[in-house]
């Protein structure tokens, strides 16, 4: 549904995007994940047609984001982190004048509205002005304006910012039943937003992506950790054998001992020390495959990155 690639973009002498690519396949809903200055923000409005790059290609649903702008557009809703709002109107309103500018036939707009009104949770709200409303509900507003046409792919730019706990809450939950009919890419520097909604995560960092994988194979870790009855002896020798393993640790418990069992990056190594475990007769009490936070998994990326994150644009996130 969205294919970037080779994306490149610089304000002065600061690289905001370098050499980005990515894939999001219908019905994903993925988060760009990353510290404030990444360059997310540059790399929605691309997407969205808003911006344009110093090099690279963005296709939404097949049609190029350049050549076909309209065409793209007609085909997203987008939600920038401080959304486009009139105080001064009522919601009805205003999702009637953004239901006109979308060139929604008028006949239509009532169905159009409702749904949106419905999927936002916005039905006690419709008479009040957008000034009176707070902040969880102007962005439930920015969010049903989003969706009044009915888009392919949602792209929402940190859309929980600014919220109270319970706030989030409920656009978290908002978001993930948009997916339902919706592609969504959402940005956010919130880890645990990326943990409680997303498929998948990208992690852009230095305007370069990162890390791009689903969640599952995120947290997982090489470490598989075997534990024994008390019984058995010591194993460590055989398990260092294995086909991947680098480094075995032993520890031993009140029920018996404990390995832990690391290996090569990505690799799993619970076929192998079950394999074993069962050809030898060991008493197996527990085997499993470690796995990590995605808070972990980020500090490692940014550890290991090859410089401090520059400041975006002047216009910037």
């Amino acid at each position: 549904m969205i294919e970037v690639t080779g994306l490149s973009k610089s304000y002065g002498k600061v690289q905001a995007l370098d050499d980005v690519s990515l894939r999001v396949e219908e019905g994903e809903i993925v988060g760009l994940l990353g510290p404030n200055g990444a360059g997310k923000t540059t790399l929605m409005k691309i997407m969205a047609g808003y911006l344009q790059s110093d090099a690279g290609q963005v296709l939404v649903d097949g049609f190029d984001v350049v050549s076909h702008t309209l065409d793209v557009q007609e085909r997203i809703g987008y939600l920038p982190e401080n959304a486009p709002l009139y105080p001064e109107l009522s919601v009805q309103a205003h999702l009637r004048l953004m239901a006109d500018l979308r060139q929604a036939p008028r006949d239509a707009q009532p169905a159009l509205i409702s749904r949106a009104v419905r999927a936002a949770g916005l039905e006690d709200m419709l008479a009040r002005p957008i000034a009176q409303l707070s902040k969880g509900y102007r962005q439930r507003v920015g969010l049903a304006q989003s969706i009044l046409h009915r888009p392919k792919v949602l792209i929402l730019d940190e859309p929980t910012v600014g919220l109270d706990p319970t706030q989030i809450i409920e656009v978290r939950g908002l978001i993930g039943g948009l997916a339902k009919h919706s592609t969504v890419f959402l940005s956010t520097h919130i880890l645990s937003e990326v943990e409680a909604i997303c498929d998948r995560a990208i992690v852009l960092l230095n305007g370069r992506v990162r890390a791009d994988a689903r969640m599952a194979d995120l947290s997982a870790s090489s470490v598989t950790t075997l534990e024994l009855d008390g019984g058995a002896g010591d194993v460590s020798d055989a398990l260092a054998d294995i086909d991947g393993a680098v480094d075995v640790t032993r520890e031993h418990t009140d029920e018996g001992r404990r390995y832990r069992v690391s290996g090569q990056d990505g690799v799993d190594l619970r076929p192998g020390v079950y394999a074993l475990a069962r050809n030898r007769g060991w008493p197996v009490r527990e085997l499993r495959r470690e796995t990590r936070t995605l808070e972990a998994v980020f500090n490692d990326l940014v550890a290991s990155s090859d410089g401090a994150v520059e400041p975006e644009e002047a216009a910037g996130e």
